[in-house]
């Protein structure tokens, strides 16, 4: 090696040069959470199981999202209704426990186009950051929307098929 190769003179200006062309471009992050993305129409984000108007779940255990989940992030037991809970359940048969493992989901919608009840949605928010890995397993008490805090997922409902003639 030479003499000018062993001070490493032109890799540490070459790396200076790099560098100084990046410090005078604008910035591509987003100050999150002061400032926040936009996404698509389309973004499919964290699950939530709906409710209908009067408050009862719409999930009937069937297990179509579950077969449809090409991750087998989703899993489900399902009870029958007992009476006098006809104020918390649409159907005869309702899920006693549903779990989606976040950390195996990869956000495909197909839970979402297996439903026939149209009880569970991709939302347009994120999934958060945990720190430990079983908090990543959503159970139904962060899956079902509270009625004082409803998700909009009209955009979602609409089904746009166009038939070209």
């Amino acid at each position: 090696m030479t003499l000018k190769e062993k001070i490493y003179l032109p890799a540490v200006l070459g790396g200076m040069k790099i560098t100084f062309s990046h410090f005078f471009k604008k910035p591509v992050t987003t100050s999150y959470p002061e400032k926040k993305r936009e996404f698509s129409p389309i973004y499919r984000g964290r699950h939530v199981l709906k409710r209908d108007d009067e408050g009862r779940e719409r999930c009937t255990a069937c297990g179509l999202c579950a077969l449809a989940c090409p991750a087998e992030a989703i899993t489900m037991v399902a009870a029958e209704r007992k009476r006098g809970e006809e104020h918390l359940y649409r159907e005869e048969k309702y899920a006693e426990n549903y779990e989606i493992n976040m950390l195996r989901c990869i956000f495909c919608g197909m839970c979402e186009e297996a439903c026939p009840k149209e009880a569970i949605f991709l939302t347009d928010r994120l999934v958060m950051p945990e720190h430990l890995r079983k908090e990543f397993i959503y159970k139904k008490d962060k899956l079902v929307e509270s009625m004082d805090n409803r998700i909009d997922v009209s955009q979602r409902q609409i089904k746009k098929y166009t038939v070209e003639k």
